[in-house]
């Protein structure tokens, strides 16, 4: 269900009256048709996550082509010319450097880093702020980054729910309560929502839910009785805060070197076609 300055809102009026590509369109139903109340103070506030969620999912797919390696903790990798990398393997922020720019780095040259799964769900929504906001509020509410498993700003105003109610752009975890403990990496996977039925997760990749939890159920311990499954844990940004610094952050950008080619090309994710 979904309500504007306290009104419930005819998701049919939205999809006919809104331009929306097939990706946001997916989310207004699956939120219309969910038990859970979608509450906003105004439509730009609804308008905004629509956008953002969408970002998510092309940013989702940016990083899964972006040749970012999946590592623990102990071989994170990172760009020295934007990242320190410290000793509890976290990627700091250099001094100096616009954290707009190092974060875009990432996706620019993805096969200079390594991250473990966590740490990529975070930089998944670090970039799509980015696309999302103004650039100079971005390098200013995020500047000193650090980025190191589920540590991050807190004005991202992450909050993580329980709902069996999946929307594109939200965060999921698998979990594997029967893991290797040789392996603890495989304890569980963060996923983001893609649509149509798919996940990504860095260490994984893009595929169904039934691909997920196959490759969890072969890290698990000798003896494993208990299968991994998709839990009712969702992650998601602050949507209504971060919308009072809309503004679209590529439009800002002092250099012009171009995105990589992935940038250019329709990532149809099941029913769903985001334009990348």
């Amino acid at each position: 269900m979904i309500t504007i300055a306290g009104s419930p809102v005819d998701p049919s009026e939205l999809l006919g009256a809104w331009s929306l590509s097939g990706g946001q369109r997916e989310v207004v139903t699956a939120m219309a048709r969910s038990r859970d109340v979608y509450a906003y103070p105004s439509a730009q506030v609804l308008r905004f996550e629509l956008k953002l969620r969408e970002r998510l999912v092309k940013s989702a797919v940016a990083l899964a082509h972006s040749g970012l390696a999946f590592a623990t903790f102990e071989r994170t990798r990172c760009n020295e010319e934007f990242w320190i990398k410290t000793e509890y393997g976290g990627c700091l922020l250099r001094e100096n450097v616009p954290p707009s720019v190092a974060i875009e780095d990432i996706f620019r040259r993805g096969r200079a880093y390594a991250l473990e799964c966590a740490t990529a769900m975070v930089v998944i929504i670090y970039y799509a702020v980015l696309q999302s906001i103004r650039r100079s509020d971005f390098d200013r509410l995020f500047s000193g980054l650090l980025l190191y498993d589920w540590r991050y700003d807190q004005d991202l105003r992450l909050t993580t729910v329980r709902t069996r109610s999946f929307l594109p752009g939200d965060i999921v975890y698998f979990e594997n309560p029967d893991f290797d403990p040789s392996t603890p990496e495989w304890q569980g996977e963060n996923a983001v929502v893609l649509g149509g039925g798919e996940y990504y997760g860095h260490g994984i990749g893009i595929g169904p839910a039934e691909m997920f939890i196959r490759h969890l159920n072969r890290q698990r311990r000798p003896g494993a009785t208990r299968s991994a499954f998709l839990s009712d844990l969702v992650t998601r940004p602050g949507f209504a805060y971060l919308s009072q610094f809309e503004g679209s952050s590529f439009a800002q950008a002092s250099h012009a070197e171009p995105l990589p080619a992935w940038e250019l090309v329709i990532a149809r994710i099941g029913s769903s076609v985001w334009e990348v």
